[in-house]
């Protein structure tokens, strides 16, 4: 089955079985090591992926629902800008970057971010609740995401 998608930036066309996973395509086809296998269940974001806009476990994607889709990985969103103001956050709040989960915790904190919702304490650490690894306590999560907040209303507010 060929199935056509959009992966960071660029259109691409795989030949595959529709049942094949995501994070198997990134990594195996086009040598993306930023969406890592590990729980293969959806529920330790290290295979993280913004599929249309929304963060996804790329682990229990299978390839037919990505046709005609827009893919984008970590390894082309750390070139953005909104990566740059969650970093800075996370970095200002003392988040650990493990290498594991980075991708779970970095796509989730940007959805946070560029929600137009306000999100309590409590609704930010249960967006992080798909986030297995542990090398980062939940509220150093918490005060980088509301740090990222607002070095991206200083950022998009200054143009």
């Amino acid at each position: 089955m060929i199935i056509p998608f959009e992966l960071n930036g660029n259109m691409v066309y795989i030949d595959s079985n529709p049942g094949e996973r995501l994070v198997h395509i990134l990594r195996r086809r086009f040598n993306l090591l930023t969406a890592k296998e590990g729980c293969l269940s959806g529920r330790c974001g290290s295979c993280m992926v913004l599929l249309d806009g929304k963060p996804v476990p790329s682990c229990i994607v299978p390839v037919f629902q990505i046709r005609n889709s827009s893919i984008v990985t970590l390894e082309h969103f750390s070139a953005t800008p909104e990566y740059h103001d969650v970093m800075e956050g996370f970095a200002n709040a003392g988040v650990s970057m493990c290498g594991f989960c980075d991708a779970g915790k970095i796509f989730i904190a940007h959805a946070i971010v560029s929600s137009e919702t306000r999100m309590s304490k409590d609704e930010i650490k249960a967006m992080f609740a798909g986030n297995m690894c542990r090398c980062t306590n939940v509220d150093d999560l918490v005060a980088g995401v509301k740090n990222a907040i607002a070095l991206r209303r200083k950022r998009t507010n200054a143009k």
